[in-house]
């Protein structure tokens, strides 16, 4: 059979039209080019709209920028006063560095927290409560978690050393735990001046993230010693350490403050008056030491003392002791303030003499102290031992309270109350701050004629002059006191206290910049009081601490002095005490070319009599002494040529002032 040829007839075609295909590769070409519209639309939302916003969140995924802390200013010890010896650089207090170690919580799996806390825990030596803490931070959503502060290079050393290890066998980034570098506050001398230079707070202000200075001149000169921080960003890339990121922003170190005072002659009063207050039985006690002319303190001691390191623990059981109390803690001066009424007395002369008149009294004069009622007292002004007739230098050396209202009557009879009022304020400076670089000082208080004090009796009143005559009715504070002295003792000018000489800032290309220079500054030459007023006065201040005197106690071997003691009773519960005193010894040596004034004061000395010694509470018992030591081993420090080697300087004028006195009291 043969086969049938294919058929020629034409079948239905499978191919799409030419127009269907054309539409079709239309709509795909249309719905890709949207797509890639949109895609350009979102990508140009992101990039160019959007940009910052997904830089930050990308950054802040693989990169953070944490502060680069500068040295903080250093405070140097004032060593130009040894004579024959070069300046050289006596940190009281430097920057070391340390270490704070953070980790990244979201790169610890869970099941490793405790195992990773408990090691930690091993390595530092943490408490329980410092191990539970650690253990909430690695629960948190976070990036970067601080977990310890303030690490050394050793502690930061053996932590590395074990996390190298630890990582790699538990195949974590590298960089899941890092450290940040910081500077801390460390004192070569420990709490030598801590209450003057205090320090700064571990934990910076939760808000501003700046350091908190706990007082002090650290306080005062913040804004100097602080610097300014620069920035330090960090990857977060496995591969890098966190700790070694790039510097975008160099730090500007603090600006460093030289001080007046001297570290040995800091730690001589130091030593002293912790002697002093120990042997006493007293609360506490102070000294200052400054330059008459200069007004540079060369050292302002406290006992107690204050360790800045240590000052968490002093904030919570022993605050009063950070306090400067030779500016906090005003008192009345007593009869440190008796040298002063009888300058206000020579200057009352020298003002009678301008105007013509005849002067008030004579310092050789014969006064009647028998009595001691005085206009406006229902009760008699007396003094620790009745004396019938004293001249000056007899008053002073006896310390008559009698014979200084005497004087201070005729002032105010003559000139009148505000004269004499003016003297106290504008001589001295008393009611007005001294203007030192502490924070707290305190004004004290000079009676102002018509004010009322809280209770409302007024300030002044009839018989005020008389009190403030010897030292009553006054507060001061003890740098009002030093600087009264300096007065005398520079021979009459205006002196205002400092504890800076200079401030300088280090720039980073070793230049320096002087903010501050106080050693270029000329004394000052304001005159206040005459030379021959404040010659006369200190030749009856010499007198206190020879026989006879209420200080003999303080009598510097192999120099001359001048200087008056006190005793006040305190004010407890608004009556004085007769058991709570303030006992203080003002001086300065050598009498007629004085290196220095010092003060001592010695609060709430224990009350009793010390047999063949005399009142423990008395200045010229506890306070006295110290001066004497303090003085004496600062001038030999300094290399101060004796001026009274044989100690034989006013035992003629001695003997001839207690032949007077025998003469008109027997």
């Amino acid at each position: 059979m043969k086969r049938r040829a294919p058929s020629l007839t034409a079948q239905p075609s499978t191919q799409i039209p030419p127009r269907s295909k054309r539409r079709r590769l239309f709509y795909v070409a249309f719905f890709v080019f949207l797509l890639f519209s949109f895609l350009i639309i979102q990508f140009f939302k992101i990039q160019i709209l959007e940009g910052d916003k997904w830089k930050k969140v990308a950054k802040k995924q693989h990169q953070i920028v944490v502060n680069e802390p500068g040295h903080r200013g250093v405070f140097y010890s004032n060593t130009t006063l040894k004579k024959g010896h070069p300046e050289a650089l006596h940190p009281f207090v430097v920057d070391v560095a340390k270490f704070h170690l953070f980790i990244d919580p979201s790169s610890f799996p869970k099941p490793l927290h405790k195992e990773f806390a408990a090691a930690l825990s091993q390595l530092l030596r943490l408490t329980k409560e410092e191990n539970e803490k650690n253990l909430l931070q690695l629960e948190k959503k976070s990036r970067s978690r601080k977990l310890k502060m303030w690490l050394s290079q050793e502690e930061r050393n053996r932590i590395l050393q074990w996390w190298d290890g630890y990582y790699k066998s538990h195949k974590l980034p590298r960089n899941a735990l890092y450290f940040v570098q910081d500077y801390k506050r460390s004192y070569p001398f420990r709490g030598l001046l801590g209450q003057v230079l205090h320090t700064v707070r571990e934990e910076e202000d939760g808000k501003t993230k700046k350091t908190i200075p706990t007082g002090g001149l650290e306080l005062v000169f913040n804004n100097l010693l602080k610097g300014v921080e620069g920035k330090r960003m960090l990857l977060r890339s496995p591969r890098h350490p966190m700790d070694a990121g790039q510097v975008i922003a160099a730090p500007e170190n603090g600006a460093d403050v030289y001080l007046t005072i001297n570290h040995y002659i800091q730690a001589i009063a130091e030593e002293e008056i912790g002697k002093a207050v120990q042997k006493a039985g007293a609360k506490r006690g102070w000294a200052i030491m400054m330059n008459p002319r200069s007004g540079e303190i060369y050292a302002l001691a406290q006992y107690p003392t204050f360790e800045p390191a240590e000052y968490a623990r002093y904030f919570e059981k022993h605050s009063d002791d950070m306090q400067v109390k030779a500016i906090t803690d005003p008192f009345e001066p007593g009869s440190t303030m008796k040298p002063l009424t009888l300058a206000i007395c020579l200057k009352a002369n020298a003002e009678l003499k301008r105007r013509g008149k005849p002067p008030l009294f004579s310092p050789d004069e014969k006064v009647l102290t028998a009595g001691g009622r005085f206009p406006g007292r229902s009760k008699p002004i007396s003094d620790l031992h009745p004396h019938k007739f004293l001249n000056m230098d007899l008053a002073l050396q006896k310390s008559s309270n009698v014979y200084m209202a005497r004087m201070i009557q005729r002032v105010i009879e003559v000139l009148g109350e505000k004269w004499y009022r003016e003297c106290l304020h504008d001589l001295f400076g008393f009611g007005q701050k001294t203007g030192i670089e502490l924070p707290g000082e305190s004004v004290g208080l000079l009676p102002t004629p018509g004010k009322k004090h809280p209770s409302g009796a007024l300030e002044w009143s009839a018989p005020t002059p008389f009190s403030l005559a010897f030292g009553h009715n006054i507060l001061v504070n003890s740098m009002q006191m030093v600087k009264s002295y300096a007065i005398i003792a520079n021979g009459g000018f205006d002196v205002k206290p400092t504890l800076v000489r200079k401030i300088v800032k280090t720039r980073a290309d070793g230049s320096e910049e002087v903010i501050f220079d106080h050693t270029a500054e000329e004394l000052n030459t304001r005159v206040l009081l005459e030379p021959e007023i404040t010659e006369r006065v200190i030749r009856s201040m010499k007198f206190v601490t020879k026989p006879g005197g209420t200080a003999s106690k303080a009598d510097v071997p192999g120099y001359t002095e001048a200087g008056k003691t006190a005793t006040t009773e305190k004010i407890v519960n608004g009556v004085y005490s007769k058991k709570d005193h303030i006992a203080t010894f003002i001086g300065f040596t050598p009498a007629n070319n004085a290196q220095f004034v010092l003060l001592v004061a010695i609060d709430d000395p224990e009350f009793k009599y010390i047999p063949g010694v005399g009142k423990n509470q008395h200045g010229g018992t506890c306070a006295a002494p110290a001066f004497r030591e303090i003085a004496s081993r600062t001038l030999q420090y300094l290399g101060v040529e004796p001026d009274d080697p044989l100690g034989t300087d006013w035992s003629q004028e001695t003997k001839a002032l207690k032949e007077i006195y025998l003469k008109w009291n027997q």
